[in-house]
């Protein structure tokens, strides 16, 4: 087996700006680095992704965001059920690649295909490695609290995001920053640093780093049950979540026996002044309804509630539902 970057230091310096590409990635995140790589003039050799799924009742067969990228610039796609059989592992073979480069592809690679191409694997991770390694860093930097992320581009071994680190960009997390809005600004970000490391690499200027394990965290795969809300928390926290599961699986709790999601909240750290032989509220329980918004105690701090969709109904704001529902001070969620 090679040594990755040294040898891909040595072949890349012989090579010109244009490098042959095999793109490995399923989503709309890893179509803005599939964009990049093309506008930036690499030879995309080929496209792989994961099969056509069927939507909805009707069945219709809808093909992946990076396949209907490629397609559109004419590039071959390949779509194997599990890509480390033989039958695929052999299909990619036949492909010209300089290097591989995976972003979300949503499988897990073998080590004969990792060592296949001259530069190997390089994957394009949405945050700061050895922080936030698995399936959804995005949301957990959110929920966490986390003031910054980025991308890392990584040279791949058989671990969960374990490789070298060979390139990272950092961004600012906004105070209002959704899963949604910060997925889109690391999609552009992407496309940006692995352009910016190809090119480094080219030049025989990438330098690994070995990622410190005691510095690591894991974001494991998010899943519906994460976006129940615990009033018992502060405020900030459910803030937070709410914020990191919007736009899935949401946030939510429950109202009169339905199903109550909340997609926009902000924490207020003060609580209510209150008489000392006034018992404290129940976290969950709505202590205040305005025109605009309303206001739920926590386990620490009050939430107040700006967007909502109750079961059945479409998604409005905070306004809209109480023209509609009569929400009363010292009723209870969740």
């Amino acid at each position: 087996m090679y040594s990755t970057i040294d040898l891909s230091v040595r072949r890349s310096a012989r090579m010109g700006i244009r490098m042959k590409i095999v793109f490995m990635g399923t989503p709309d995140y890893a179509v803005g680095a599939l964009e990049a790589l093309i506008q930036a003039g690499h030879e995309i050799t080929a496209v792989v992704t994961q099969p056509d799924k069927a939507k909805g009742r009707s069945g219709v067969l809808q093909y992946p965001p990076v396949k209907e990228c490629a397609l559109a610039h004419g590039i071959v796609v390949f779509q194997p059920e599990r890509i480390k059989r033989p039958e695929a592992v052999a299909k990619l073979r036949t492909y010209e690649a300089d290097v591989f480069i995976v972003a979300a592809f949503g499988q897990i690679l073998s080590r004969e295909i990792l060592d296949m191409s001259a530069c190997g694997c390089l994957n394009i991770h949405a945050s700061l490695l050895p922080r936030y390694r698995g399936a959804s860093p995005i949301q957990h930097v959110i929920i966490d609290g986390e003031e910054r992320t980025g991308i890392t581009i990584m040279q791949m071994d058989t671990g969960i995001d374990t490789g070298d680190i060979l390139y990272r960009k950092e961004i600012p997390i906004d105070r209002k920053d959704t899963c949604q809005t910060l997925y889109e600004k690391l999609t552009t970000l992407g496309g940006q640093a692995i352009v910016e490391a190809l090119e480094l690499l080219r030049q025989g200027a990438l330098t690994p780093e070995k990622q410190r394990d005691e510095d690591s965290c894991y974001a494991p795969l998010i899943t519906k049950e994460m976006g129940r809300i615990d009033f018992a928390r502060d405020a900030f926290s459910i803030e937070r979540l709410v914020r990191g599961m919007n736009p899935w699986p949401s946030a939510y709790t429950s109202y009169q026996g339905k199903q109550l999601k909340i997609w926009d909240a902000m924490a207020l750290e003060d609580m209510p002044a209150r008489e000392e032989d006034t018992p404290a509220l129940e976290p969950g329980t709505i202590t205040t309804v305005a025109r605009q918004d309303f206001l739920v105690s926590t386990g620490q701090g009050l939430l107040k509630v700006l967007e909502v969709q109750l079961e059945g109904k479409k998604r409005m704001s905070a306004h809209d539902f109480l023209l509609g529902v009569r929400l009363a001070a010292g009723e209870k969620l969740g």
